[in-house]
């Protein structure tokens, strides 16, 4: 299992809003590179995916914003996973985003799955993707889930 994984980030003056605060959306544009990044680091390559007929999908993305950033601060972001389904159809992630002096200033929470893009039905992924979010990071709080129960 990988210990860590994180990246430095770099605001663009394109990033502010008129009130020189970083735009929401930015956030979830900084999480969804870094996952991205992730996933072709840990061999789930656009290639790879177009090849299996997959592809990630999100049920829900929420940040929520502890603290102010500035144009010109130095951020980092960490990618965790905190919950995942056993056949790694179902995924949480959490991505946290400090600045350099050690403060937290936003957290994001994200849902996913795995989609078939042939039959645009959800799946169960092949071996390679589920091994690379088996070893990705986890949270303190991880844990496995056995899949949701159908109401009948």
């Amino acid at each position: 299992m990988i210990s860590e994984y994180k990246q430095q980030l770099t605001l663009r003056w394109a990033d502010l809003d008129p009130n020189a605060h970083v735009r929401h959306s930015v956030y979830y544009d900084f999480g969804a590179s870094l996952r991205v990044d992730y996933f072709t680091a840990y061999g789930v390559t656009f290639d790879a995916m177009a090849e299996h007929c997959i592809g990630p999908v999100l049920f829900r993305e929420e940040a929520v914003f502890r603290h102010e950033i500035r144009f010109g601060d130095r951020l980092w972001m960490n990618l965790l996973v905190t919950r995942l389904r056993r056949d790694g159809a179902r995924f949480s992630f959490r991505h946290e985003l400090f600045r350099d002096d050690g403060i937290r200033c936003a957290v994001l929470h994200v849902d996913g799955a795995w989609i078939d893009t042939s039959l645009r039905k959800l799946t169960i992924p092949p071996d390679f993707a589920r091994e690379m979010l088996e070893s990705a990071p986890r949270s303190a709080d991880f844990e496995w889930s056995e899949g949701e129960k159908k109401q009948g």
